[in-house]
């Protein structure tokens, strides 16, 4: 399967993620800001330079390993950091930190599926194959990031809404750090990974109808 890998389609998926990733991690670091906690500003992260922000495994071998073997390419970048105690609105307030990020592949993906969608034959076929790249990876971003298991963002949103007792676990898992990260891998391919696949392409017909 390797050897057949297509290099130039490889190439696209990079750079989407790149692009796709910056944009993420960049707004979580600005609503946080925006919302009273200045902790990413100091980490240097209220930046759209992608070397603060990716990280070497989960944002470019992964999705590219991913993408090579025919899988929606999904990652993640390097945790934004900021204080939830110290932004407005509490634990609704750090819900809205975690949707900054995956809502800005979503609303990318939508932009760009949706002039894939209108744009008809007026656009070369070669940059029609990369617009529907990208908007897979914004999609696959976006779907991923929103399940709600520590560290993801979706738990953030879970954390607001949430029991006590519900709150209590997710504090346990996320205190594992590493070992949560590798335990969700394997539940996620086990489990996850065919209705997340099913998922996204729904979205993408819905979004682009490609």
């Amino acid at each position: 399967m390797l050897e057949n890998i297509d290099l130039t389609y490889l190439l696209i998926v990079l750079g989407s993620i790149l692009l796709s990733m910056t944009l993420h991690e960049a707004m979580h670091a600005f609503a946080s800001y925006w919302l009273g906690d200045d902790t990413a500003k100091l980490q240097g992260r209220l930046t759209l330079n992608p070397l603060a922000h990716i990280d070497p495994f989960t944002t470019v071998l992964l999705p590219l390993f991913l993408a090579a073997v025919g899988a929606p390419p999904f990652g993640a970048a390097k945790p934004v950091p900021f204080d939830p105690y110290r932004v407005r609105f509490g634990e609704y307030g750090a819900a809205l930190v975690g949707l900054a990020g995956p809502l800005t592949n979503l609303l990318l993906a939508v932009l760009t599926g949706l002039f894939i969608r209108f744009s008809g034959i007026a656009i070369d076929e070669s940059l029609i194959n990369v617009l529907i790249i990208f908007t897979v990876v914004n999609i696959s971003f976006f779907v991923f990031n929103m399940i709600p298991f520590p560290p993801l963002d979706g738990s953030r949103i879970l954390y607001a809404f949430a029991p006590d007792g519900v709150r209590n676990v997710m504090e346990r898992i996320e205190g594992m750090g590493f070992t949560a990260i590798i335990f969700f891998m394997l539940l996620f391919y086990a489990i996850l990974s065919e209705p997340f696949t099913l998922i996204v392409r729904a979205l993408i017909t819905l979004i682009a109808g490609a």
